[in-house]
């Protein structure tokens, strides 16, 4: 009994694993998340079970113990169970609970890692999260915290120097510019927010911090803020990125 924690990667189908495309199409059930795009869907062989277990912020959304018990249950009855997630099953992606609920149970777990959108979004829209003499370092947090965590140090994350990469924050993109800012980080600072990556619907918009969250950021998104957010190392004239330090 094994079920498959696979990454569906930011969305481009051409983006996904060789493995991951492989047990697609391989599998009796697919468990998947509503962020993966319905080309990768189409890689599902046609006589599979498909389970949409979507996540809708404010909205109903399927309790994470049902997905868990979904996974425990298909995975003791059926050959080839893949819980398919966007981006990275182990980046925000809960993966790790179910990782164990699965192994509680004496089920067989194995890892597929997926392309983050963490760092395949800002990749797509030409932004190196690090790179020398601009961010010798890169953050990555998301806006939606369980209650029961520790808070998020807005302080530090000001401080650290770092890139710093935000998923799911487009409905507190005002809140977190106002923690950034009243943290000390220059009001002028780069921010690049790259919706649907890899998506045939993708968009870069580039702003400063002071800007963010004025206009309404679209969903999904990947907020990116620091020097780094100002570059375009696809569209940069040659001469630009001679003299890049």
């Amino acid at each position: 009994m094994t079920v498959h924690l696979v990454g569906a990667g930011p969305g481009d189908p051409a983006l996904l694993t060789r493995r991951a495309a492989e047990l697609l199409r391989a599998a009796d059930c697919v468990i998947h998340d509503g962020l993966v795009d319905e080309r990768v869907l189409d890689l599902i062989a046609p006589w599979a079970e498909r389970i949409d277990v979507t996540k809708r912020g404010g909205r109903p959304s399927t309790p994470q113990a049902d997905i868990e018990s979904l996974l425990v249950e298909r995975g003791r009855r059926l050959d080839v169970v893949v819980r398919l997630k966007g981006g990275d099953p182990f980046v925000f992606g809960r993966g790790g609970e179910e990782a164990i609920a699965l192994r509680q149970a004496g089920i067989d777990v194995e890892i597929v890692p997926g392309v983050s959108s963490a760092l395949g979004g800002p990749a797509v829209a030409g932004i190196p999260v690090t790179h020398r003499g601009l961010a010798s370092g890169v953050s990555i947090v998301t806006a939606h915290q369980d209650p029961s965590s520790n808070p998020l140090d807005w302080e530090a994350l000001a401080r650290g120097g770092t890139t710093l990469v935000i998923l799911m924050g487009a409905r507190q993109a005002r809140r977190i510019a106002g923690r950034l800012l009243a943290a000390g980080l220059p009001a002028d600072t780069a921010v690049a927010i790259v919706t649907e990556a890899s998506r045939d619907g993708q968009t870069v918009h580039r702003l400063r911090l002071a800007e963010l969250g004025i206009e309404r950021v679209r969903s999904p998104s990947v907020i990116v803020v620091g020097a780094t957010a100002a570059l375009d190392l696809t569209t940069l004239p040659i001469a630009t990125l001679e003299a890049a330090p």
